[in-house]
């Protein structure tokens, strides 16, 4: 048994170079009736961060993408959630990917939400680990100016000092002493003018409230929280009380669940990407 519980109620029973890190196993073969597992990482993070759990998932042909300002795609730029959703796009294409499961945490998962409503061609299904669906029109410019403020500091400030107040907030504090200063660690490679762009690019204030597209959507959508981030697993259940389209599932952990039980989320994806597919949206 998976070490989360399954709500008891949801809403429907059920122009740059590669960018991506693409794991498969050269002594197990990627089934070939099997859709590609495509993953998308958060803020701060790069394709590496998914490699324990690809890692655990032999026979499924994966493909982690570095977003734009992160990992091996530093250098690249995009404007808003519009040209986010053209990027990926134009990676799935490069690729040949024409039928596809996309998972994201986080950022990541914000920008495989807004790229599902947007109704690609060849997505049969969406997975998002504490994810955030959108902010109502009257909270977007508090946010806006919040997320101006981290911009400005990623932008000015050394790294490591900036990253030390980032991992203290609210929804990492699941994390001890130790963890914090791993985590502080992997990220010091990032480079703080590009990590602003891309902050300032999604921020929460620009996300469009895509609650209903949630109430409406026909494709499965698996929403995945952590019960020791409190914010994100009350957003999941509000989501479910509001009628929203989702299966939702609870692992006993905090915000990056992917990184803190990676075997764990392997099997997860492994069942969820292996269940047949059910009919997608329009």
């Amino acid at each position: 048994p998976y070490p989360w519980h399954m709500k008891s109620r949801f809403c429907v029973t059920t122009r740059q170079p590669r960018i991506s890190r693409h794991w498969e196993p050269l002594s197990v073969a990627s089934s070939t009736d099997l859709p590609t597992l495509v993953l998308l990482h958060g803020l701060l993070g790069n394709a590496d961060d998914w490699q324990p759990v690809i890692e655990a998932m032999p026979g499924i042909d994966c493909h982690a993408l570095d977003l734009p300002g992160h990992g091996s795609n530093k250098g690249l730029r995009v404007s808003g959630f519009d040209e986010a959703h053209e990027w990926l796009c134009g990676e799935l294409a490069a690729r040949g990917i024409t039928r596809y499961r996309l998972a994201g945490y986080s950022l990541g998962g914000r920008l495989a939400l807004y790229h599902a409503s947007q109704s690609p061609a060849g997505l049969q299904a969406l997975l998002l680990e504490n994810c955030h669906p959108g902010l109502p029109v009257t909270e977007r410019a508090a946010r806006l100016e919040h997320d101006e403020g981290w911009a400005r500091r990623f932008e000015r400030e050394p790294l490591a000092q900036v990253l030390a107040d980032w991992y203290r907030q609210g929804v990492f504090a699941d994390l001890d002493e130790e963890a914090r200063g791993r985590q502080m660690a992997k990220r010091l490679g990032n480079e703080g003018r590009a990590v602003a762009t891309m902050l300032r690019a999604t921020s929460l204030g620009k996300q469009p409230d895509l609650a209903p597209w949630l109430g409406k959507t026909r494709l499965p959508v698996r929403w995945i929280s952590g019960s020791r981030d409190h914010k994100f697993h009350r957003l999941a259940c509000q989501l479910v009380k509001q009628g929203c389209n989702i299966n939702h599932l609870a692992l006993d952990g905090g915000h990056n669940l992917h990184a803190s039980q990676p075997d764990t989320f392997a099997r997860l994806l492994r069942d969820w990407v292996k269940q047949p597919e059910e009919k997608s949206h329009d």
